[in-house]
């Protein structure tokens, strides 16, 4: 219809319904739980950097084996003997593992000349070899000297944490031992290998780790042709091989037929029982 002129046009109102967008998902979500992801992977990097060794050793076992010594995380067997397995083929790898652990000592420089490690058919053999003056041990008795404290201490440690068992032994060199005849190279040999076995338990060994004390005085002579020098005066620990379970293996911890724990091979049987130690007044160079 025409417009007159001087009317008003109509007013035409156009209503549309609004729609909504399109639904988007749950993708917010996971954008969150990576971001929740990432920032609990920061806290447990941050923890571990101000964690202690141990802790930080114990963590990195378990994910290079979660089925196995990962899970022995917060224990005893958490530390040098992680991933050995401690028979024949790997004691190589465990005799480094304990001198990385002596060098830790302070003033290991002034006694590694006299710490000695050999692998023998017995297992890894660790002998602290005295010298003129008593390195290890207070001279002419069996009271360990504060270095001789310090080493054993910290062999305990690291051995404490081994599934292996342990033979102690103490030899003397071929001077007879002065003072009373009831006293003689028979009872300080075996009385500091005893001694030495009461530091390491009381510092870390287990009480059932230590099978045998042996003192040999000096019939196992470090230096044959020379039965006097003070290098025939040391303790040994021997780090035995494992025993394989359904088979035998050369060298291995189990103790002889009848051998009953932490016997002590000391005197002869007409000798009298061994003293705790030396009396002072008795002291010499053995």
């Amino acid at each position: 219809m025409p417009v007159s002129e001087g009317s008003e046009a109509p007013i035409i109102i156009i209503k549309k319904k609004a729609s909504h967008a399109a639904h988007h998902g749950g993708a917010w979500k996971v954008a969150y739980a990576d971001f929740v992801t990432a920032m609990m992977a920061l806290f447990i990097v941050l923890w571990l950097l101000s964690s202690s060794e141990k802790i930080k050793k114990a963590v990195g076992s378990y994910f290079q084996d979660p089925t196995g010594s990962g899970k022995m995380m917060g224990s005893t067997m958490g530390g040098i003997g992680e991933s050995l397995t401690l028979t024949k083929d790997d004691m190589n790898q465990l005799k480094q593992k304990l001198e990385q652990a002596m060098k830790t000592i302070p003033k290991f420089d002034q006694m590694k000349n006299n710490v000695e490690l050999t692998i023998t058919s017995e297992g890894l053999r660790v002998e602290l070899i005295e010298t003129e003056k008593g390195m290890f041990f207070e001279s002419g008795n069996a009271h360990p000297s504060e270095r001789g404290e310090e080493l054993l201490a910290r062999l305990a440690e690291e051995i404490g944490r081994l599934p292996n068992t342990v033979l102690i032994e103490g030899h003397t060199d071929a001077k007879p031992y002065p003072g009373e005849a009831s006293y003689t190279n028979w009872e300080l040999s075996a009385d500091r290998a005893n001694s030495a076995r009461r530091l390491m338990q009381g510092n870390g060994m287990r009480p059932d780790q230590v099978t045998q004390v042996r003192g040999f005085a000096d019939q196992r002579l470090r230096m044959p042709n020379d039965p006097t020098n003070p290098a025939n005066r040391r303790v040994s620990l021997i780090i035995q091989y494992l025993v394989k379970k359904g088979g035998t293996d050369s060298g291995n911890g189990a103790k002889p037929a009848g051998a009953p724990n932490n016997a002590v091979k000391a005197a002869p049987p007409a000798a009298q029982p061994a003293k705790a130690a030396a009396p002072a007044a008795n002291k010499a160079s053995h």
